[in-house]
């Protein structure tokens, strides 16, 4: 159901550090304990293909849990969708294909590229960066789309 309402704006700073330390946790020990980057578009296709390693469905189903317990403890901000399933579905499609043609999702180039130097995440973090900054303010600071 997608409710007309308005988007949450508070800063909970306190969330957002331990949010960014279990990301940086779990991106590093995937790293260390089997070599593989915490991509998540990478990982994810494996929704669409068979999953080649177990740790693919054990990732997506930790992800999935950790959304799920964070409700349940009530620790989860609750999020208001005010466009239409048509726009959500364009949009999905849309990131889908640019982290097709970028080798990698925001997870993989803005966490762990970057973490690792990688020249190829720097260009695309300042990419999606630079993009996702000139949204906001063509969506919320002139109301233009």
């Amino acid at each position: 159901m997608f409710l007309p309402l308005p988007i949450p704006t508070a800063f909970t700073p306190l969330l957002a550090i331990c949010g960014g330390l279990l990301i940086g946790a779990a991106s590093a020990l995937l790293w260390i304990g089997i070599g593989r980057i915490a991509g998540v578009s990478g990982i994810a296709s494996g929704l669409i293909r068979p999953f080649e390693q177990p740790w693919q469905l054990a990732f997506m189903a930790g992800l999935l849990l950790a959304g799920l317990l964070a409700r349940i403890f009530g620790i989860a901000p609750h999020v208001y969708v005010t466009t239409s399933f048509g726009l959500l579905i364009g949009g999905g499609l849309l990131v889908g294909i640019g982290s097709g043609l970028a080798g990698g999702c925001t997870s993989g180039h803005g966490i762990c590229g970057m973490s690792r130097l990688s020249p190829r995440s720097l260009i695309a973090t300042l990419s999606f960066m630079g993009i996702g900054f000139v949204t906001v303010f063509l969506t919320r600071g002139l109301g233009v789309l």
